[in-house]
């Protein structure tokens, strides 16, 4: 198994730290992985994209040059993130904040309301973790089995505080999927 992922929004959303965490996961899943992110020189409101790769067996190549999957956390990412996908790739959208449709067709959409989710859980932050559990359910790429665990060494013991939250979002997001 190898999944190409790319995942777009604007900063202030999550994409880097969800990019982080999705490589982090696989890691510790027993995966190879590569993961290049991208941001505008904006403090918040520019653009923020991540390129990931997960597989079972060796990387040849860490760039993504066409994507498996995208998810698309804002409406001006979904033009790059339509360009950035094989045919027939997965196309994840937040559905909360990205009202028009795709313009490409042969692709694969599916819908999710990242932003409402986290915001049904308390906090619209959350919405890049729900996107997670949404994206891991829709590619398979992670298992996600240990989550509470690999979020508790991913964080710095002063974060911790927030793993319920983390872990009640990405299982919101895969649930909902």
């Amino acid at each position: 198994m190898t999944e190409k992922s790319f995942f777009a929004g604007f900063g202030g959303q999550g994409i880097i730290s969800l990019g982080q965490i999705w490589v982090y996961c696989a890691m510790k899943e027993g995966k190879n992985v590569t993961f290049f992110p991208f941001y505008g020189a904006e403090k918040r409101g520019g653009i923020a994209r991540a390129s990931v790769i997960v597989s079972d067996g060796e990387i040849a190549s860490p760039l993504v040059s066409a994507a498996d999957s995208a998810l698309v956390m804002n409406s001006d990412s979904l033009g790059p993130c339509e360009a950035a996908l094989k045919e027939g790739g997965l196309l994840v959208v937040n559905a909360s904040l990205v009202k028009e449709a795709p313009k490409r067709g042969g692709l694969r959409v599916v819908k999710v309301e990242a932003t409402a989710l986290a915001e049904g859980l308390g906090n619209a932050r959350f919405a890049n973790m729900a996107a997670l559990g949404a994206m891991a359910r829709l590619t398979g790429a992670l298992a996600l089995t240990d989550i509470e665990g690999i979020l508790g060494s991913f964080f710095s013991p002063d974060k911790h505080r927030f793993i319920p939250q983390n872990v009640e979002a990405i299982r919101a997001g895969f649930n909902a999927v």
